[in-house]
């Protein structure tokens, strides 16, 4: 059978093995990235071949690869036609692993094998997948290990294909003395008992993507073609749903309009351990913020803000104090997710800055609030987390020294911690004695940059109401950013295993 014929659409691979089984045939599995076929990866699907009479491969998509930014190297379609070209592999299929290891169930194989290099991995990467297999075995696929010296991918595009400029694995060296990727992933383990009450604006981020059609005869613009369009759960949504991944207990508070609440479109997009409470604004129907993208392009065209922004109706404000004012004492950390659209304001930042056993600020600038919503507004806070465009907004500092920005502002809020998100120039801490903290940027390719800025907040503030150090929470939170910069807007949340798997792939 030549190579090209061995690769089938997954449907119809699932015939086969059926047929397969029913005449007796032992069937094998192997599933991965196969990146790069390397002596590590032909003895893995020799030594499968070997326990079957037949071995089937099925290779992940590259919007499903979990290895973090710059993943995969090769486009699915030649990383299944390279393992294709092996002899020992009998057919080959192209899948989704949104699910982990969904194909597998599906596909029935007599025996899944899996790498040596699973089998030794750090135990806290490899406890969700554990827990995968432990079901495949139950639904009678057994898990076979195959022996041999371990030959990583992962290191060998570290190494030698420069995934990352210079500066980026200088750095990544000089990290991996400090820790290790198990060190990190038991540090993140201990954030499941935290107790967070998460404060912010509800937006609801629509995508209507288009396609032009050129020039209008009567107007000077250009006409578009509408395709499809989807809503995304963002503002505080997106982050109490990144959060909800490490953190069991989260209970969100927000604000949504009583003209059109989206109740329904809410409640399917939060996480099943995410506590809400509500509060309704008569006057105002709940955020949307609609963007036209050329669908070719991936480019932002226009945006119209659905938007009351209007000073919060002082009844309703009293509602949320007297709320809020009971519950801040039962959580360990409050994290305001702060986009400047009247809910936040002065007397609750004063509540909150009174009450707060931790306080994480995320304080936003964007088109509806732009020049009025500074971090300044906040005078006693324990974490905060911006980004460069809006530390030097609230500095009136165009051109300065972002290192002198950063101890300017943090000796401003009184922050004993605080971060400047700086997109591909990566991240700059300082804590409350002025020393500072560079991390460079992790991410090697850019989709779509709305939301990296919750999802870096989303894992930092935790860690730092953990007790972690700074290096070690900018570390998590550019791993956190450059995975979000890879998702179209809020899409999904940034689960924890595609987090670790990242972390432990930067530090091989």
């Amino acid at each position: 059978m030549d190579a090209e014929s061995k690769i089938k659409p997954f449907k119809e691979l699932c015939q086969i093995v059926a047929k397969l089984k029913a005449k007796g045939k032992k069937v094998v599995q192997c599933h991965g990235v196969f990146d790069i076929i390397h002596p590590g990866i032909i003895r893995h699907i020799e030594a499968a071949k070997r326990l079957g009479d037949v071995l089937i491969v099925t290779v992940i998509r590259g919007k499903d690869v979990r290895k973090g930014p710059g993943y995969p190297i090769f486009g699915e379609e030649l990383r299944a036609k390279n393992v294709a070209s092996l002899g020992y592999v009998d057919y080959i299929s192209v899948v989704d692993d949104s699910s982990p290891l969904k194909c597998v169930k599906f596909l029935k194989p007599d025996i899944f094998a899996r790498g040596q290099d699973y089998k030794d991995r750090d135990q806290g990467v490899m406890r969700k997948i554990r827990q995968e297999e432990e079901a495949l075995n139950v639904a009678g696929c057994k898990i076979h290990y195959t022996p041999g010296e371990v030959f990583s991918s992962t290191n060998i595009i570290n190494q030698f294909l420069d995934v990352y400029p210079e500066e980026t694995r200088k750095y990544l060296r000089e990290f991996q003395k400090k820790y290790t990727a198990q060190d990190i992933i038991t540090q993140l383990g201990g954030l499941k008992k935290l107790k967070v009450l998460i404060i912010g604006d509800t937006i609801i981020d629509e995508y209507h993507y288009c396609a032009p059609l050129g020039k209008s005869v009567k107007e000077h613009l250009v006409v578009n073609k509408y395709l499809s369009d989807e809503s995304f759960a963002g503002g505080v949504l997106a982050v109490a749903n990144h959060v909800a991944g490490i953190c069991d207990n989260v209970h969100l508070v927000t604000i949504l309009g009583s003209q059109n609440p989206q109740n329904d479109f809410i409640l399917r997009k939060l996480k099943r351990n995410i506590s809400l409470k509500f509060f309704y604004r008569q006057d105002a129907a709940t955020i949307v913020k609609r963007r036209f993208i050329n669908q070719y392009l991936n480019q932002k065209l226009f945006e119209i803000c659905y938007i009351n922004d209007n000073e919060m109706p002082q009844k309703l404000g009293k509602q949320i104090l007297d709320y809020l004012n009971k519950q801040i004492p039962k959580f360990d950390l409050i994290m305001v997710g702060d986009y400047g659209h009247s809910f936040i304001t002065k007397e609750l930042i004063k509540l909150i800055e009174k009450k707060a056993e931790v306080l994480a600020v995320n304080v936003q600038a964007n088109g509806a609030n732009l020049g009025f919503n500074m971090i300044t507004k906040y005078h006693n806070i324990d974490f905060a987390c911006i980004d460069e465009s809006e530390a030097r907004l609230a500095c009136q500092d165009k051109f300065g020294e972002i290192n002198d920005i950063a101890k300017i502002l943090a000796k401003c809020v009184h922050a004993r911690f605080l971060i400047i998100t700086r997109g591909k120039n990566g991240s700059i801490g300082v804590d409350g004695q002025g020393r500072l903290n560079l991390t460079p940027a992790f991410s090697s390719r850019v989709i779509d940059r709305i939301g990296a800025g919750d999802a870096y907040f989303s894992f930092a503030a935790p860690c730092f109401a953990k007790g972690l150090p700074l290096e070690l929470i900018s570390f998590v939170g550019n791993a956190a950013g450059a995975i979000a910069v890879q998702i179209v807007c809020n899409r999904e949340p940034i689960e924890p295993q595609k987090l670790l798997e990242f972390i432990y792939t930067l530090l091989r």
